[in-house]
This record gives structure tokens, sequence and C-alpha cells, in this order.
């Protein structure tokens, strides 16, 4: 595989120095607005609001991730004020999905395109589906189609593409409940294998982890309601998921806290597998919605600076384990590097 000069210096402009990814996540739109109006106990809050949290999040965290994930529609101020240091992706996608049909259908944002978020700044894209094996093929094939016109797109302006896929359950069951979490590793096992192929044109694939932590016997994070899994099968469901990309693929946070996530890098990096980093986004900044909402702005740049950063060192800190994603492209890439 080859890199062509725009996506590998997109690439490298969204790494650390060990060419591993240690981004942060700020692309939050209607869930983050949803939260401050509820934290502030009113119907809406105004659009400058998410722009200011956004601002402030991306200020205090870039000191600290090799880039930064915002979206178009509130994150371009944000953007203004990250470190020198670190690289811009911005998404592409609506926030949520069509509920006027079934199969949590994608659709991308109505003004912007990837020439024009590239010009933007943008040093990735990336794009966020709701996926699930367990669909329809007819719903499947439509988001196949959805993913490789993007892939297209990315082609023809030379940029690299994140494509970060949710898995979620078709039947309407508890995603977050024990019996998904039997199913959740066949989900992103066949997502992973059906997306590192090269037809997509995906060049980072944005992965949950196989399992959930809170269903693991005899772990921390473990919700006292039942086992999915042992922590021996846990780690064997990381090998197996990793053993089917031929692309580079970091995990995403999928909103669990600080400590879950943390123990979650853990067991991955005791499987063995070689992820090649994290975007990691409520993990590391949530806690303060209320701060933020309550006690306003000045205490919300100081819980940043105290909590938000020992989240997101506490998250670098299992990041030791990761690999750099350049590995994945053999030793021809490792060399036009050093």
């Amino acid at each position: 595989m080859k890199l062509t000069p725009g996506k590998l210096a997109g690439m490298k402009a969204v790494s650390d120095s060990r060419g591993v990814i240690a981004a942060a996540a700020m692309d939050q739109r209607g869930s983050l607005q949803k939260a401050l109006a509820k934290e502030k106990g009113v119907p809406d809050v105004p659009e400058s609001m998410l722009e200011d949290f956004k601002s402030i999040v991306t200020e205090v965290l870039t000191q600290y991730a090799s880039a930064i994930l915002l979206d178009p529609e509130y994150g371009l101020p944000a953007a203004k004020r990250r470190s020198k240091k670190s690289g811009l992706l911005l998404a592409y996608e609506q926030t949520g999905y069509d509920n006027n049909r079934p199969g949590r259908i994608p659709d991308l944002l109505n003004h912007w395109s990837v020439r024009r978020l590239k010009e933007a700044g943008a040093d990735c894209i990336k794009v966020l589906i709701y996926y699930s094996p367990f669909d329809s093929k007819e719903i499947n094939d439509e988001k196949h189609a959805f993913v490789e016109r993007i892939g297209d797109e990315c082609r023809g302006q030379d940029i690299p593409y994140f494509l970060e896929f949710v898995g979620y359950d078709p039947q309407s069951g508890d995603e977050k409940g024990l019996e998904y979490a039997k199913r959740k590793p066949e989900s992103v096992i066949r997502s992973m294998a059906e997306f590192t192929k090269d037809n997509y044109g995906i060049d980072v694939m944005k992965a949950e982890v196989p399992i959930n932590m809170k269903f693991v016997e005899g772990v921390r994070s473990n919700a006292g309601k039942g086992s999915a899994y042992t922590r021996k099968e846990a780690m064997e469901l990381f090998r197996k998921s990793a053993a089917v990309a031929t692309k580079p693929f970091i995990y995403l946070s999928a909103g669990v806290s600080n400590e879950e996530f943390a123990e979650t890098l853990e067991l991955a990096a005791e499987s063995g597998v070689k992820f090649n980093g994290v975007l990691c986004g409520r993990a590391t900044w949530a806690a303060g919605i209320p701060v933020f909402a309550k006690q306003g702005e000045k205490a919300f740049v100081e819980w940043m600076k105290t909590e938000g950063v020992k989240n997101v060192q506490n998250v670098n800190e299992k990041l030791k384990a990761a690999t750099p994603w350049y590995e994945v492209y053999g030793a021809e890439l490792k060399a036009a590097l050093a």
C-alpha cells in the first residue's frame, strides 16, 4: 500500500512524534446542545454557547493531543484556538441520522464538501455512520455506496479519510445491555472486515472496541449486571478484531467514563493488539458540562486545566502501548518518514 503526498501530509499532521494518533474529539453537536440545555434547565441554548464550550476544550486539550476533531458548524472558531502543534480533523456528516425510515441512514452537511473542509483548514476528513452487519442487505448496500462516494471525494482532494462506524441493534434492543454485549464482538469484527477493503478508500478506521467493559468478568469497570465474557475471552476478541484490519485503526471512547476508557486501553495493550491510537471525546471533557452550564466559562477553564488535563494525560499514558500507523504500510513508508 502507498500513501499519496497529500494523504501522507495529513496523517503526519494529526499524529504525535511516534506516529500514534493521540487525538481529542469535540465534534458533538445535537447531544452537546441537549446536555448543556439540561444542565441549565432550559429548553435550548444558543449556538454561541456551543462555540464557547468547544473553544475552551480545544484550547486546553490540544496542548496534550496530537489533533482535535471538530465540526464545521460550531467548531471553526475553536479550530483557530488550537495549539500550533495539533492537527485538525473536520466532521463531514450531519449530526444524528434519518428518523423517518429504518436503518439509521446518514447524511452529509448540506453546505460542505471535502474541498470546502480542506479549504477551511482540515488535515483529515472524518465521517460517522451507524452500521450493523445484522441489518438488511438493502440498507447496508446503501451505506456501502455512501462510504465509497466519500472515499472517492477524499481521493480527489488527496486528503486522509477517517471512517467512524458505530454499531447498533436493528431490532431496537438495548445497546447498553447484556444481550447486545454478547453480539457486539461479531458486529465490530464484521464491520472492521468490511471497511478495511480498498474500494472504500478509508485511510483510518475509527472503531469501537469489540467488547463492553461493563460485562467483562473481573474488571474494575464491570457494572455488576452479569458477564458476557471472561477477561481471557475479552482479550481474544481484541485480537480477533485487530486481525481482520489491513488499514490503521484507532479506538473511539464511545461516551464511557475516563476510568473505563483507560481500563479498556489497558486490556487492549494486554491483549497485544497493534492499535494506532485513539480519538477520545467525552471521556476527557463530558464531566465538565455541569461546571460550564452552572458556574460559567471561568470555572470551566479551571476545571479543564485540572480535571480535563488529568483525563487526557490518563489516556495518553495508556497510548504507550499503541503502535505507529505507518507500520501498517511497511518498511518503505517507515524509511520515508525517518
